[in-house]
């Protein structure tokens, strides 16, 4: 808050404060509803809402994003909290903040320690598919409270199925207000997107609820809601339950940080401002801390409530601390107003609010871009529907984690070929009949780090594609994509050179990084590779191998050419960096390499000796 508070404009209060009565008028029916969801009292949703915005506009780096209990955040925690509490509603409450509070501590954790990164490996179809099933499970559990019948236990195939069952029990009253109530929500949404729906629906609810004594004729409603100020301090909670909680709030801590930044990112990209990873972690971790000590359930950002106060015309964070007063408001003043207010009511506006999170048109395009993004996504949904919200989130990390370790251990490797429209040009001859190999030599590149995991895998590969090309004399390797190098992967190296030197093939290093390079060079790797086979440019790589082999004249035919030197032979002061449509960069300009270099304009970048590279 020191950071933007001090240089606040005046002129934007009148929009920040339109836009804050505008979330609040959000916040409030959400917040029933998610409660809810979460298997706590009603209120225990507007407790968490007014100390976490305080915290996440102190600490928070986005001016926009909106904190407060979430779709996701609460069936996590309902989900936990059925597992621990055992059906006590007293100690529901409990589990309930002390879950939001383990959740902070451990983001707020991971913040401190700028382990930022960690957040990463959530891929967005992982996260999609998660939001995706965990919303099913919301509408789904919904769906007995729109129609009067007792909620079935069991997950959501359950559930859905025990519903199917038992719709002969359906209570006529509650279905026409829980269906009235989707109709003026939905079509409401559609005629006048700028009128605050939820609201008016639950007034409007709790008007017809009294006019009609709906209460008294079976309509299941909210019932007394307790006025005044959250209560502060920590939640009692048995010590043989400590471990379940701070499990569970590492969970809960996920799913917050997974919403939290997509929505904070998304905002920052749309209004031209960057949001730290870090600072989110430690803003959300202590509105988390904050809500749990309010006694209120787990808080998230909000994408649904962001949009609304930044269409409001929002600026900064004055927007959610004049949301949290206005709630403060209604906790003391007006909690006698939701007695009367249907449970499917609130069911109807929990399915609308939800809804749009099933995003359809990211899955359709994940499987049009790319057919493992698009399974992921779909792996995500269904470990939530078949196994449940925890289950599923521990599947989606563990293909999120997957994913990464496959892709790393089987890279892909290119055969490359001159690009003959662009000097010292080299890209994949797949799928480029234009583009020309080089006789006696092989180019291969490859597009992913080598290390101690793929190393053996490479080494094979690399025997096998040599297999393709007979009459090779020297195979050059492009190692622009390692960035480090480790013993492991050094001695698959060496084992190749013998391989290779077996079959009168010899081993080139092209473009190594300096990090790996010193690695090279501390294991004597360059004496047994020898002098003159390591080079800053594939050209002057090919070159070299090309020279010691003997091999002379032009490497491949090309009709119409006609050049004095080999083929791929270029003097160093001629080769430019080329911008090529599928394949990185040079390293450097190579003028500025050779100098840095012993031995002039021709030497190499690591010879015998260990020369280093730059």
């Amino acid at each position: 808050m020191l950071r933007w508070l001090p240089a606040y404009r005046a002129s934007n209060l009148g929009s920040d404060l339109l836009a804050g009565v505008i979330v609040a008028a959000l916040l409030v029916p959400q917040s029933l509803g998610y409660a809810g969801i979460a298997g706590v009292p009603v209120q225990v949703g507007l407790y968490a809402v007014p100390l976490a915005l305080l915290a996440y506009a102190g600490l928070g780096s986005s001016p926009q994003l909106i904190v407060g209990p979430a779709s996701t955040v609460a069936i996590v925690s309902g989900s936990l909290v059925a597992d621990i509490a055992g059906g006590d509603p007293e100690e529901a409450v409990a589990v309930t903040a002390a879950l939001a509070i383990a959740a902070g501590i451990a983001l707020l954790t991971v913040g401190l320690l700028r382990l930022g990164w960690v957040a990463e490996f959530l891929s967005n179809p992982i996260v999609t598919g998660f939001v995706f099933g965990l919303t099913l499970t919301i509408i789904v559990g919904e769906v007995p409270t729109l129609l009067g019948i007792p909620k079935p236990p069991g997950d959501l195939i359950g559930v859905f199925v025990r519903t199917i069952q038992r719709l002969d029990e359906t209570d006529a009253r509650t279905a026409i207000v829980g269906g009235l109530a989707l109709v003026v929500l939905v079509g409401g949404g559609r005629l006048a997107p700028q009128v605050p729906w939820g609201l008016a629906t639950l007034v409007l609810g709790v008007v017809v609820s009294r006019l009609f004594d709906l209460g008294a004729k079976g309509v299941a409603t909210v019932g007394e809601v307790p006025a005044g100020l959250p209560p502060l301090g920590l939640p009692t909670i048995p010590r043989g339950d400590l471990g379940a909680i701070a499990v569970g709030g590492v969970s809960l801590a996920l799913v917050a940080l997974a919403e939290g930044l997509a929505a904070s990112r998304l905002f920052a990209t749309r209004g031209g401002y960057r949001v730290e990873t870090e600072r989110e972690l430690v803003g959300m971790g202590a509105a988390n801390i904050a809500a749990g000590l309010s006694g209120g359930l787990g808080v998230a950002g909000s994408l649904s409530k962001t949009a609304a106060a930044v269409q409001a015309g929002s600026r900064s964070q004055v927007t959610g601390l004049s949301s949290a007063g206005l709630v403060v408001v209604v906790l003391v003043t007006f909690t006698w107003f939701f007695t009367d207010l249907p449970r499917a009511v609130l069911a109807a506006i929990v399915v609308t609010a939800v809804w749009g999170l099933m995003d359809v048109h990211a899955v359709r395009r994940y499987r049009r871009i790319r057919r493992a993004d698009f399974v992921a996504a779909v792996v995500g949904t269904l470990g939530v529907v078949l196994f449940g919200p925890l289950a599923g989130l521990g599947i989606a990390i563990a293909v999120s984690l997957l994913t990464i370790i496959y892709r790393s251990s089987f890279p892909r490797i290119e055969v490359l070929g001159k690009i003959s429209s662009e000097k010292a040009a080299w890209g994949r001859l797949r799928g480029f009949p234009d583009r020309r190999p080089v006789v006696g030599v092989v180019v291969v590149r490859l597009d992913a780090p080598l290390f101690w995991a793929n190393a053996t895998a490479i080494e094979e590969r690399l025997l096998a594609e040599l297999e393709r090309w007979p009459s090779t004399a020297a195979l050059v390797l492009d190692l622009e994509a390692t960035t480090q190098l480790d013993t492991t992967s050094v001695d698959v190296l060496a084992h190749l050179v013998v391989e290779l030197r077996q079959r009168g093939v010899e081993l080139y290093l092209a473009r190594v990084l300096h990090p790996a390079n010193a690695v090279l060079v501390r294991s004597g790797f360059f004496e047994l590779l020898g002098e003159e086979r390591c080079w800053h440019s594939i050209s002057q790589c090919v070159r070299a191998a090309r020279r010691h082999a003997g091999l002379k004249g032009r490497s491949s035919a090309r009709a119409g050419k006609t050049d004095s030197r080999e083929d791929g032979e270029t003097d160093v002061g001629e080769e430019r960096l080329a911008v090529g449509i599928d394949w990185v960069d040079e390293v450097d300009k190579l003028e500025r390499d050779s100098v840095e270099v012993e031995g002039g304009d021709d030497g190499p970048a690591g010879n015998g000796a260990g020369q280093p590279s730059t």
